[in-house]
């Protein structure tokens, strides 16, 4: 089953990141950082970053509005059987490591 889950988890960023370069206004860059898939396989929530970080509430309102075109996409665009449903969230742990690069890279 875990390998299976993770098969769909690669599918299923691999499309956000097809689909958000598709949708958005190119202002930011948006990536796709990693997909968690419930256990149940019903709901996945997509974490992503976004550069410049100002533009973060922004992308995240405009990502929210774009679940349902998501869901279709991903429905029309791969054989999985069960497709979640989706949620998109700012992914904290990328911003927490790239702060950790600066700081470090201020004290070399």
């Amino acid at each position: 089953m875990e390998v299976r889950n993770e098969k769909i988890k690669e599918i299923i960023k691999g499309l956000a990141a097809k689909f958000l370069q598709m949708e958005s206004n190119h202002i930011s860059l948006i990536t796709v950082t990693d997909v968690l898939l419930s256990d149940d396989g019903k709901s996945a929530r997509i974490l992503f970053s976004v550069f410049p970080e100002n533009k973060e509430v922004g992308v995240l309102d405009f990502v929210r509005r774009k679940r349902s075109e998501f869901r279709q996409y991903v429905k029309d665009n791969s054989r999985l059987m069960r497709i979640p449903f989706f949620d998109f969230i700012i992914d904290g742990g990328e911003k927490n490591r790239q702060k950790i690069d600066r700081i470090s890279n201020n004290t070399q």
